[in-house]
């Protein structure tokens, strides 16, 4: 609002006080008349009003002159703003007509050779008319007379209050107002002088305040100066506003220089700055790696750039820890592989009983290594039911080899960024979960366990097993290209072993790269022989008991194993044998008296009834047989119920049955009514009855071909009446030109046939070769028939009897 006066020190330096106009003053200015000629003073940078001083630098010769003749005088002048600032010798057309008789207060000598003049307004005037122009101008004049207020004096009186808060509250938050300005305003009693005061003193354009001064009406011309204070009041604030933002943010950022400039000066009095240390100690560390040259040039480039950057930049902590993760990683760093295959071959037995073709493999593989030198790591797929031993098995190779152990979690992996890792240009960041593994065992050729490979998830963030293509491929993985590394990195040399409860869900390009070994579900006679060896003396352990405190003879585990499990692992008798453990923990915690033996009784009484296990069923009535199945979990048995009902040959299938094994049923009915004739039917037979087959367990999803046979012994059998031989199953696929196709999972069948006390099992004939390749041992008290054609099946599984009762079908 108030613009400064220069010349403040100078009437300090006079001790001369130059006191506020009271209201009798401004009474006897009022009085004082108003001469008819006035010499004229033209000003440009500002406008006069009654009763302000204000100090006057002239410079013109005739103004010069004027103030000179008119000090010598009666120090009476008349003071007139120009129309345009930038006129340097105005003519008398250049001046406004409305302007304010003046007194000569004090005339002085600056230092500089300058005139500087302080006159004080005593009342307006209009200019009438020139008379003349040399040595200065002179005007014949009249007054100005103001129009005071006479209506609404309590309205007057609270806008001048309000003039003269807005005027305080200018000169507090202005920081070049001094602060006797306010102790001016306050102090004022004149109503005229306080809007004169405050429009000579705001900062307005001189075209402004020169309309004030024409303004005669005082209500009027305090309403505008009232708006004038209330546009600049709000721009002050915004500009202070403005000010101490970036007085806050220059204020930071300098004491941040400071206290850095300081704990620099510090740390080179303590012994250098740590950044320099840190970077000295990087380039140290890089001189023992054993990276290629294209590598150390990467991370030369890497570390310099490390060096340039401000230590609390945002990007600095990134730049820093991808630096130290190039020096954490084992860049052809690699363990020496043991070649002893005596002691290879005792590890693998001690803690794996069975998984004889695995344990070979990794024979295999030991001995090569050891003859060649050097060679490209497999890579292996162990697949087969859970707690068979797959993921444990990586540890032993991996003890046997004498190499470092990862092992990386893929089941539900759905971010490709897992396995490649993110851009470092992402917050947060990372590599992939390989590189991870890598830096952690210190070794580019540790053994690599990749367990539920088959779990592997695909979604938005792309496909982990299309990105596990270059993982598992030895032609490719000799330069992984990891977004985190942002370099090449050979993983050939790492040993992968996948783990996988199916091949069904992998991949076909995964698979293809893998070498697939199949991990068969365990005989009750190697169970027996896994309880003794591994599981109960790991529980012992676990629980804190001692081995004598508690022993299972082979008849109880024989017990549990039967009658307490139904898998093809291990892991619901390790549970089992948990629970009796901590049962026998629980009596020796209480000082309860015990024998070391768990006899049967106890195992019943502990464990609870027995679970009712899918057993052989008679073969009382027609049309029911047993079959064999695959699961993921194992083998199992199955049957196939058949009934019939007088109809129109309608054929119905149930118990959650998948498209494969109903055209399997489909087949199976028209072979027998093409070949009726042969097991003693009439061909009108089949339009005479309903066939219904039912498969039990209807919640269970049933698919597949290897029920074939089994559905036509059935059909035959519920057409026929003739019972089923006892105690015996069939698995194998059916085609319609009567030919008995090979199926798979014959050893978990096998297995999942002697738990159900089954003595004879019907096969093609090409999968005799499966058969032989179980251990003579555990298929002890099995016969085997071997078929060719689907007609064969019938003729043995059929006998002559009839159940009693038989239907009359013809």
């Amino acid at each position: 609002m108030f613009e400064p006066v220069e010349l403040s020190d100078i009437i300090e330096s006079e001790t001369e006080f130059i006191p506020l106009i009271s209201s009798e003053d401004e009474e006897a200015m009022n009085e004082e008349e108003t001469p008819q000629e006035l010499p004229i003073l033209a000003i440009r940078n500002t406008v006069l009003f009654p009763g302000v001083v204000l100090p006057i630098t002239v410079g013109r010769d005739k103004s010069i002159k004027l103030v000179q003749d008119a000090y010598k005088g009666d120090r009476t002048i008349g003071v007139v703003s120009q129309k345009e600032q930038t006129t340097e010798n105005p003519e008398f057309a250049d001046l406004n007509n409305i302007g304010t008789v003046a007194r000569i207060m004090r005339l002085l000598k600056m230092p500089d050779g300058s005139t500087t003049v302080i006159i004080q307004g005593k009342k307006r005037f209009e200019m009438l008319e020139l008379i003349t122009e040399e040595p200065y101008f002179r005007a014949r004049v009249q007054e100005f007379a103001e129009i005071k207020p006479t209506k609404a004096p309590k309205k007057f009186e609270a806008l001048v209050g309000s003039l003269k808060d807005l005027a305080l509250q200018i000169i507090k938050q202005s920081p070049n107002i001094p602060s006797e300005a306010g102790f001016a305003i306050k102090n004022i009693e004149s109503h005229s002088f306080l809007v004169n005061f405050i429009s000579s003193n705001m900062n307005a354009e001189v075209s402004d305040k020169q309309k004030l001064l024409e303004t005669a009406d005082l209500r009027k011309r305090a309403e505008m100066v009232l708006q004038f204070l209330t546009k600049e009041l709000q721009l002050l604030e915004l500009k202070n506003d403005i000010q101490s933002k970036v007085k806050v943010d220059i204020d930071q950022q300098q004491r941040e220089y400071f206290l850095h400039q300081q704990m620099k000066t510090i740390q080179e009095e303590l012994g250098g700055n740590p950044q320099d240390e840190l970077i000295a100690e990087l380039a140290q560390r890089a001189k023992k790696k054993k990276w290629n040259e294209k590598t150390a040039k990467a991370f030369k480039k890497e570390l310099e750039r490390l060096e340039r950057m401000n230590p609390q930049g945002a990007d600095y902590s990134v730049q820093l820890n991808y630096v130290e993760l190039l020096l954490e990683l084992p860049w052809n760093e690699y363990s020496k592989d043991k070649f002893d295959l005596a002691r290879a071959q005792r590890i693998l037995d001690r803690d794996h009983y069975g998984l004889e073709k695995v344990k070979e493999r990794i024979i295999e593989h030991l001995a090569v290594l050891k003859l060649k030198g050097d060679m490209k790591s497999p890579i292996i797929c162990l697949y087969g039911p859970p707690g068979v031993g797959k993921t444990s098995l990586g540890k032993s190779v991996a003890e046997a080899l004498g190499r470092k152990y990862a092992r990386m979690s893929l089941g539900g992996l759905r971010d490709e960024a897992e396995i490649r890792g993110h851009r470092k240009t992402y917050i947060g960041a990372l590599p992939g979960r390989i590189i991870q593994n890598l830096k952690k065992t210190g070794t580019s050729n540790p053994l690599f366990i990749l367990d539920e490979i088959d779990k592997l998830g695909r979604d938005s963030h792309g496909d982990p097993s299309s990105a596990m293509l270059e993982v598992l491929d030895p032609e490719q993985n000799s330069t992984f290209y990891d977004n985190y590394v942002e370099m090449d990195y050979d993983l050939s040399k790492v040993m992968f072993i996948a783990t996988a409860n199916t091949l069904n869900t992998v991949h076909p390009a995964l698979r293809d790269r893998m070498e697939i070994i199949e991990v068969n579900g365990y005989t009750v006679e190697e169970k027996i022989e896994i309880a003794k060896r591994h599981l109960l003396p790991k529980q012992v352990k676990e629980n804190g008991l001692k081995p004598i405190q508690i022993k299972l003879a082979k008849p109880v585990l024989e017990l549990i194993t039967e009658e307490y499990t139904n898998e093809s692992g291990v892991r619901g008798l390790e549970k089992k044998i948990s629970k009796l453990v901590r049962h026998r923990a629980k009596q020796i915690a209480m000082q309860e008296e015990f024998t070391p033996n768990v006899s049967k009784e106890d195992v019943y009484r502990i464990l609870g009834p027995s679970h009712a296990k899918d057993k052989y069923q008679d073969n009382d009535t027609a049309g029911v047989v047993t079959g064999l199945a695959w699961t993921p979990t194992g083998g199992d048995i199955l049957f196939i119920e058949t009934s019939l009902t007088k109809g129109k040959g309608k054929l119905t299938l149930t118990g959650n049955l998948g498209d494969v094994m109903k055209e399997s049923a489909m087949i199976a009915l028209e072979y027998l009514k093409s070949h009726s004739d042969t097991i003693g039917l009439e061909q009108e037979v089949f339009d005479k009855w309903n066939v219904h087959v039912h498969v039990p367990e209807g919640a269970t999803p049933k698919d597949g071909p290897s029920a074939g046979i089994t559905i036509l012994t059935a059909l035959a059998s519920a057409f026929t009446q003739r019972k089923v031989k006892k105690f015996i199953a069939m698995t194998g696929e059916i085609t319609l030109r009567g030919k008995v196709l090979p199926v798979g999972g014959i050893k978990e069948k096998i297995l999942a046939a002697k738990r159900a006390d089954i003595r004879e099992i019907i096969l093609s004939t090409k999968n005799e070769k499966d058969i032989k390749e179980i251990n003579p041992k555990y298929i002890e008290g099995l016969t085997f028939h071997y078929v060719d054609e689907m007609i064969e099946v019938v003729q043995k599984a059929l006998t002559d009897q009839k159940v009693e009762k038989a239907l009359k079908v013809a």
